[in-house]
């Protein structure tokens, strides 16, 4: 297991293993608090899948930084589900997998070698084994859903895992056993959530409880160690893994942090899961 660590994140400071992640929700402070909003995982219908293989990745964030990061989309194979493609100087880092077909493989083939695939949860495999043996990239997924990839091989991690020296893995089981999020450092911190935090309605990042969640407390532990990792200086935009269409044209979340510190966590632990 990788333990590198950057300055952002505090995750060295954190005792290993499962108990280590047991802490308790705190009072919220008086600041104006939002209700969670729950939905079905496929709240947001993906387009037509007919013409979802003629679109291109579009441009999510570039310019500003040493990096582009771009959105895929929808894919069919993933219930809906959002892939991004991150590009720094010296790495090429998929989020999850994207609808596998000739116009996916030639946009990737176009930036260069794809040195990783990480998996933010077991929802976000798709046709992974087309996609890997085409890229000859390495797969990174959390230890405990790595046995859902049969003939592959990946690299898995317990706690978090350093891709670069501007990107780290973060474990935040709730939504599925081996659920986690990327934290990449530029753009003033950007965060690929997977289906661990989703947009609302209104574009506010929320966890999401349904029948299939695996353990909604945990989930919420998870939402609340995120906030304790990070402060509005170093967490400025949420990528979600899924729900995009409820950014109304936007991108991404922005000013991630102070909409994250919004939730009424304690609230939400009372939400009843949706059938």
């Amino acid at each position: 297991m990788n333990q590198g660590t950057f300055a952002y994140l505090s995750l060295s400071s954190i005792k290993a293993g499962v108990r280590a992640r047991e802490f308790f929700l705190e009072q919220p402070n008086s600041i104006t608090l939002h209700p969670i909003v729950t939905l079905p995982l496929d709240s947001v219908i993906p387009e037509d899948p007919k013409t979802l293989s003629n679109k291109q990745p579009r441009i999510v964030l570039a310019g500003e930084a040493a990096c582009a990061i771009y959105a895929f989309p929808p894919n069919r194979h993933t219930l809906g589900a959002t892939a991004y493609l991150i590009v720094e100087n010296q790495v090429r880092i998929l989020v999850d997998c994207p609808a596998w077909d000739e116009g996916t493989q030639t946009f990737l083939e176009q930036q260069g070698p794809i040195d990783w695939l990480f998996i933010t949860h077991r929802g976000g495999i798709g046709q992974i084994q087309a996609l890997q043996q085409a890229l000859g990239c390495k797969v990174l997924i959390q230890e405990q859903e790595a046995y859902l990839l049969p003939g592959i091989t990946p690299e898995s991690f317990q706690q978090d895992y350093s891709l670069s020296l501007a990107s780290q893995v973060i474990w935040t089981p709730g939504h599925s056993p081996g659920s986690s999020c990327l934290y990449l450092m530029e753009y003033g911190g950007v965060l690929f959530t997977g289906r661990h935090l989703l947009p609302d309605p209104q574009g506010q990042p929320t966890p999401l409880r349904t029948a299939k969640t695996f353990h909604w407390p945990r989930q919420i532990r998870s939402v609340r160690y995120l906030l304790e990792q990070f402060t509005p200086e170093t967490l400025n935009f949420i990528c979600p893994g899924a729900n995009t269409g409820f950014l109304r044209g936007q991108r991404a979340i922005d000013q991630a942090y102070d909409r994250l510190a919004q939730l009424d966590l304690v609230t939400c632990l009372r939400t009843q899961p949706l059938l």
